[in-house]
């Protein structure tokens, strides 16, 4: 008739009527026909292929509580995060104070209700999930700890735990979630280029190598701004104080003693910071180019006076050995008979003939009118 209405509902559909603007009850599929010769009724069709009610007056109907068969309702705590489950499996995060509508038709959902007032850890099936559909970072803040380091993790700038190595994810709904990673293995720090001054006035410049580690990852973070800085500048301090404390020869002669005064300087002052200096030695002491050549210079002149020295000493010795020889042969008539037929050895070796008469003692006598 004309003033009857036919309305079609399919199966991927339902149908909300309204009359005088007002909900009066849902529709599955089917056909209907509705007779209104005053327009005062409207039917508004929805997909439910999406179980998400995309109407605008979801409040009204959550209200209204006419169609509890027809909808899920979640309404999630100011404290509370919703995880929903379409067809068993996590498709969706409602953040917290959400309140939505959700069509009781193809699609099977559930809505549970995570409470974040103990807590912002997330279960790690859920954070896999979550990573999986791309919107992980969105909702949460992710932190993966590697060995051999600690992480700290802050809530709304308050220090809350730390963290093991792992990996984790905490919800980042209404409070701010900050989180840290303390490096536990041994670091390296140099100090390169330092120009001092040296008891004696010389100056010259210090490279500095040392070794550290973290050993209290909340004290280093929490007691000083930024721990590696502060390291660094003291050991700056104590270089310079033990320069400063020996002449030049000393530095040159004892290096270890340096090495030790800067040690025993920055571990006294790092330590309560939960920094552990393991070593600390110079590098290098570099020279300006003048004062090397005047250390040139003595070390050469100190050499010279040192090889005079072990020429004279040895010179001694020779004399004083010939003395003794001398000694002995005027003792022993044996003894200078060698030595004459020593001699004779040597002198023949350089003549080519000669004649002897009257036996050995002719043979010196003719040597002896030879060298004469």
């Amino acid at each position: 008739m004309f003033w009857t209405k036919q309305i079609v509902i399919g199966d991927g559909e339902r149908g909300l009527l309204y009359r005088n603007r007002r909900a009066e009850r849902g529709l599955s599929p089917g056909v209907y026909r509705f007779f209104d010769p005053f327009k005062r009724i409207e039917v508004v069709t929805h997909n439910v292929t999406r179980a998400e009610y995309s109407g605008t007056d979801a409040e009204t109907l959550m209200a209204s509580g006419l169609f509890a068969s027809a909808f899920l309702v979640a309404d999630i705590g100011t404290d509370e995060v919703g995880l929903v489950f379409k067809h068993g499996k996590l498709e969706d995060i409602l953040a917290p104070g959400t309140r939505k509508l959700y069509w009781k038709a193809l699609v099977p959902v559930t809505v549970e209700s995570v409470s974040m007032a103990q807590n912002l850890d997330i279960r790690a099936d859920v954070a896999n999930r979550l990573r999986q559909l791309g919107v992980l970072s969105k909702v949460a803040v992710v932190v993966e700890v590697p060995e051999e380091s600690a992480g700290l993790l802050f809530i709304d700038g308050k220090l809350q735990n730390v963290l093991a190595p792992g990996a984790y994810a905490f919800w980042n709904f209404r409070k701010n979630v900050a989180t840290e990673v303390i490096d536990l293995r041994v670091q390296s720090l140099e100090v390169s280029g330092q120009e001092l001054l040296t008891r004696d006035k010389v100056s010259l410049r210090v490279n500095l190598a040392a070794s550290m580690r973290v050993t209290d990852p909340i004290a280093a973070r929490t007691r000083v701004a930024k721990y590696l800085d502060y390291l660094y500048r003291e050991l700056q301090y104590g270089l310079r104080k033990a320069v400063s404390a020996k002449s030049l020869d000393e530095l040159l002669g004892d290096k270890a003693s340096l090495d030790a005064d800067i040690f025993a300087y920055v571990r006294g002052r790092v330590t309560e910071l939960g920094l552990e200096v393991l070593g600390v030695g110079v590098k290098d002491v570099i020279l300006p180019g003048e004062m090397k050549d005047i250390l040139n210079s003595v070390v050469q002149a100190e050499k010279a006076a040192q090889a005079n020295v072990i020429r004279r000493r040895e010179e001694a010795n020779a004399t004083r050995s010939l003395l003794n020889t001398a000694k002995l042969i005027e003792g022993s008539p044996v003894l200078m008979r060698l030595k004459e037929l020593e001699a004779l050895e040597k002198v023949t070796e350089k003549i080519d003939k000669f004649t002897v008469f009257g036996g050995l003692d002719g043979v010196l006598n003719q040597v002896i009118g030879l060298k004469s």
